[in-house]
């Protein structure tokens, strides 16, 4: 395969779309009409994981400006998904043609030189405006990048552009009514699932997702929450990554901070990688961290814990996919102990929301004041929200339950209550770990599968079926990050995994969390589970 065959091979069987500004200022915006549908993703240059694009580069088999052009071309056929708020497309050419110079004139390249990554639009970029997906900041743009996003750029990185998100990140669904709604008010500029349109992407990181589910782009940042990264990476068929938070001191592994995006929980936000593998995850972690890319894990004699309680409740279509990937572990001599994390949930819905919605009180107007933002407080980023969900969320917040603000007495102690619920929450999960002799447990990532876009509240109620029967008016949220949410509040590592596909063609993931710190060998283990569950099926967009 050479760069130009390839290249002449893509442009062939792929249309591209017309572009216009979302909301303006730098890159190009994406319309909401669909792509060409005689586009494949089996082209050559889609199939590239991250890893092979670098290597390819490194070794002079592919063009940086090739590849950056093919993923250009087919972030626009696939602009019908809504993946991205912004397309960075002539700045991203320059330095693509820049890494090809630098290997022409025998410059040594960085380990990620001529990647293209997607960043979610949550995240501090200082060449790109920063929109949070909601309109007080449609015009705001940080003056420095986020640390990640700076490591992943001196590595040579080249961000494509920034991915759409849940309004605020403040939800599951990535159906943002901020990029535009029809005459009766229905979100159009919902982020849809690769797999299926009609369906969700996930979120809150569901652009990111989307670019790395649909070819064109390798790998990606988002941000997770309670699930955020996660979430989406199983309902759209890849990889996602929460690297460990523990307290927020130096057991944080990536050295983001509360100013760096826009946060929602200083005690729970992190950065976290998606890309299509594990290894490309670890590539990236790599990169960040300033370590070196792990090895593969031995899985034969490998003990994994199965706690039972996140295996309960699971939908009739993800039962066998997670049934069927744990049988191939076994296969390939993986110990599993079937002991479970007895009373997580319960004390995990103790603390969740309670932080979640208590923790923006001083985060958000700190964050804004930090970065100098257009808005200053709560009370204006709630004047401009405009997707009914996150509007719900806010209210939450500026009702304070606990009382108005940190130094009211109501909310310190209930905060502190809070504060004791999630240490006996890091204790269960120490203790876990030590007396079962496990080095990481296992479970599915999501109950269900990608369930349908609501494109009128943007995340409602849903109905799915376990063992024949009608789980209906289901929450949206809290159903999505059941499994995801505990290991968040704890401050764990956590990575989801595809896993199959469920008899309708819909992604499973399935998640493997570990001890606080063990993110190499929670990689390297994820490293060795994907090699024996193989790759999914692209989606033909």
């Amino acid at each position: 395969m050479t760069p130009n065959a390839s290249r002449r091979n893509f442009f062939k069987t792929t249309g591209a779309v017309s572009a216009a500004t979302v909301f303006g200022g730098v890159g190009v915006g994406l319309t909401a009409c669909g792509g060409d549908s005689s586009s494949t993703p089996e082209d050559p240059l889609l199939a590239l994981t991250a890893t092979q694009v670098v290597a390819n580069i490194k070794n002079g088999t592919l063009k940086a400006e090739t590849y950056m052009a093919a993923m250009i071309a087919r972030a626009k056929a696939a602009s019908g998904l809504n993946g991205m708020i912004f397309l960075n497309e002539a700045e991203a050419l320059k330095a693509a043609k820049a890494v090809d110079a630098a290997k022409a004139a025998g410059t040594p390249l960085g380990a990620l030189a001529g990647l293209p990554i997607v960043v979610k639009d949550n995240i501090n970029t200082k060449d790109m405006k920063t929109t949070g997906g909601t309109s007080s900041l449609r015009n705001f743009q940080p003056t420095s990048n986020a640390p990640s996003v700076q490591k992943l750029l001196d590595a040579g990185a080249i961000i494509l552009g920034k991915s759409n998100l849940h309004e605020w990140a403040f939800g599951i669904t990535t159906t943002n009514f901020t990029l535009g709604t029809d005459q009766s008010g229905l979100a159009t500029r919902a982020g849809k699932n690769p797999y299926d349109t009609s369906r969700i992407p996930g979120g809150s990181s569901g652009g990111t997702a989307i670019a790395v589910a649909a070819r064109f782009g390798p790998a990606g940042l988002g941000t997770d929450t309670g699930g955020s990264t996660r979430v989406p990476a199983s309902f759209c068929g890849i990889a996602g990554f929460r690297p460990s938070v523990g307290d927020g001191g130096t057991d944080r592994r990536y050295r983001d901070t509360a100013n760096d995006a826009l946060p929602i929980s200083t005690t729970r936000d992190t950065v976290g990688p998606m890309a299509r593998t594990v290894a490309d995850i670890a590539l990236l972690d790599a990169v960040i961290t300033g370590g070196t890319v792990p090895t593969a894990k031995a899985l034969k004699g490998l003990k994994i814990g199965i706690p039972a309680a996140f295996w309960t409740g699971l939908d009739d279509s993800v039962k066998p996919v997670a049934e069927a990937a744990k049988k191939k572990l076994a296969d390939a001599g993986v110990v599993f102990v079937e002991a479970d994390l007895t009373g997580i949930m319960a004390l995990n819905d103790s603390v969740s929301f309670p932080i979640a919605l208590h923790e923006p009180v001083t985060a958000i107007p700190a964050y804004l004041n930090a970065n100098n933002a257009p808005v200053r407080t709560v009370a204006a980023v709630i004047a401009g929200l405009a997707s009914p969900d996150v509007q719900g969320a806010f209210g939450a917040i500026a009702g304070d339950v606990f009382g108005p603000a940190p130094g009211n007495g109501a909310y310190d102690a209930a905060m502190v209550a809070v504060t004791g619920g999630r240490a006996q929450l890091q204790k269960l999960y120490k203790d876990y770990f030590s007396a079962q002799g496990v080095e990481c447990v296992l479970f599915p990532t999501t109950l269900l599968a990608a369930p349908k876009i609501d494109a009128a509240k943007g995340s409602d109620k849903l109905s799915y079926t376990v063992g024949g029967v009608e789980q209906k008016d289901k929450d949206t949220f809290g159903t999505c990050i059941r499994n995801t949410d505990p290991c968040t509040n704890a401050g764990l590592p956590s990575l989801s995994i595809p896993a199959g596909l469920t008899s309708g063609g819909l992604p499973v993931g399935m998640e493997i969390d570990g001890p606080l710190g063990s993110d190499a060998n929670l990689l390297a283990i994820g490293m060795a589970i994907e090699a024996v569950w193989g790759s999914l099926k692209a989606p033909a967009i």
